[in-house]
């Protein structure tokens, strides 16, 4: 990347001091670490819960080290700041608040690139959908994607500025944790196409209801530009109730043909639709057919979505939740000018923890540790049902559910019974873990520890070549930690 000093004075003003930079002196990249080369580089000092970046402040400034800096006005007065950049010689904006100030110079990048940009949130399947549409975008060029858990407020504007000449599209997932948060990721990314996965009930003891997670997720729109489209799940009332209240512009609907029966007839039709090849969308690899693709108004790429229709995809990730998820990728993919015929075989590599499948000694294990929310249990739930053979199950608590978190665990334990599983291990030594025992008197083989590594020997004792396992739990439980247990009591260790 490269920004000049004047587009730093464009954002923040003037220097501290006297002396200002040079308009035609360049940053060439931007750094929250003090560790390392910063030859070249804006230092911004973020504050954190444990850590404040300002105590390396001077040290990132000196010989050798960062071209300028910010630093928060509640962190370093005006003189301090004036002192030291004359000690330094080096520009230093005081500014607010140095995250924003970050956030900033993410959104300036970013409207220095060519590429478009697709936002994505959701209460489930974020992570999953962001790889599905880079798959998807790919025959467009390069394509920058968030990594790991880049999806908040320092992660965003990372991602962005990762951006360059040659990437072709941008995919930045968005995740919040309450109200106002994917507002600000919005307005710093300014997206072209937005995504919203599914209105859940993940986070929904910080939000409290439904209707308010909702609203959190249609913050999405807020800086969507105005010609742009945003991809929802059809069939959604509260979904369809909350974006009409934020949103004027384009809206494309996606469903499974399967089930629009279902959907309430106050809901507007989908424009894509497609039908699961009925030979083995849960048991693996699959296919999906659109029978309907009708993007509405006039697709950013420019390219009609009419000889989509009839063609088949392949569905790379087991499960109908990612067929649906495959479909809101078709949808990005078709709005940007993508032709159908580049994208029949999608190729995805999700991260560790999500969706990952593993034979361990003949037993296939389904590894969903990363997280949990309820509707990403009863979806693996269903999806495990499905194997052919004997299907086990070991679960832990879905955290930051407040009020409604006993209900919720009920529920995922009744799943669980009426998908008749041949066994089942609860995780949780608290109330959760005595409503889900509860719930699931149903099941044969039912055992509740308090810990990953007391399920590994009931698990050796249950387990035998053709077996399914699936492991789900919200990732302060530390379910991953069972995996090499497993490995070992698995191979008679």
């Amino acid at each position: 990347m490269a920004l000049s000093m004047d587009q730093l004075v464009g954002l923040w003003g003037p220097c501290v001091g006297e002396a200002q930079p040079a308009a035609t002196a360049r940053i060439e990249r931007v750094s929250t670490d003090s560790r390392g080369d910063l030859r070249g580089a804006l230092f911004v000092p973020l504050v954190g819960e444990r850590f404040d970046g300002h105590t390396f402040l001077e040290a990132a400034l000196a010989e050798g080290g960062a071209m300028a800096a910010v630093a928060g006005w509640d962190r370093v007065s005006n003189a301090t700041a004036a002192a030291l950049a004359a000690r330094t010689a080096r520009p230093l904006w005081r500014v607010e608040n140095t995250l924003a100030a970050y956030q900033d110079i993410g959104r300036l990048w970013r409207r220095s690139q060519a590429a478009p940009l697709v936002a994505v949130t959701g209460s489930a399947g974020k992570t999953t959908s962001r790889e599905l549409i880079a798959s998807a975008l790919a025959p467009l060029g390069p394509v920058l994607a968030s990594s790991g858990n880049e999806n908040n407020d320092v992660g965003v504007p990372l991602t962005l500025l990762k951006a360059d000449g040659a990437t072709a599209a941008l995919v930045v997932e968005m995740g919040m944790r309450g109200l106002g948060e994917i507002e600000r990721l919005s307005r710093c990314a300014e997206p072209d196409v937005a995504v919203i996965t599914t209105i859940g009930t993940a986070h929904i003891g910080r939000l409290g209801s439904r209707e308010a997670i909702a609203r959190a997720k249609c913050e999405i729109t807020a800086a969507l530009r105005a010609d742009g489209l945003i991809v929802i799940p059809a069939g959604d009332p509260l979904l369809e109730a909350t974006l009409a209240a934020v949103w004027s512009g384009r809206v494309c609907r996606v469903a499974l043909a399967a089930e629009i029966g279902a959907f309430s007839s106050h809901c507007p039709s989908a424009d894509l639709v497609g039908r699961l090849d009925p030979n083995g969308i849960p048991a693996g690899e699959g296919a999906l057919l659109l029978e309907k693709a009708s993007l509405p108004g006039e697709p950013i790429g420019g390219r009609a979505t009419a000889s989509w229709e009839g063609r088949r995809f392949n569905v790379p990730l087991a499960g109908r939740h990612n067929a649906r998820n495959l479909l809101l990728a078709l949808a990005v993919a078709a709005e940007l000018g993508v032709e159908a015929g580049a994208i029949e075989t999608l190729a995805v590599e999700v991260p560790g923890g999500r969706n990952r499948r593993q034979q361990l000694h003949g037993v296939e294990i389904l590894d969903e540790t990363y997280n949990a929310s309820p509707e990403a249990v009863l979806a693996a739930l269903d999806l495990l049902a499905a194997q052919p053979g004997r299907r086990f199950a070991v679960l832990g608590t879905m955290l930051e559910l407040g009020d409604l978190s006993l209900g919720l665990h009920c529920q995922v334990a009744q799943r669980a019974v009426n998908l008749g599983l041949d066994g089942l291990v609860i995780v949780d030594a608290g109330e959760e873990g005595e409503a889900m025992a509860g719930a699931a008197q149903g099941i044969n083989r039912l055992v509740r520890v308090d810990t990953p590594a007391e399920a590994a020997p009931v698990l050796q004792e249950w387990l035998r070549p053709g077996d399914h396992l699936l492991l789900k739990a919200s990732r302060g439980v530390a379910l991953e930690q069972l995996m090499p247990l497993l490995e070992k009591g698995l191979a008679g260790g």
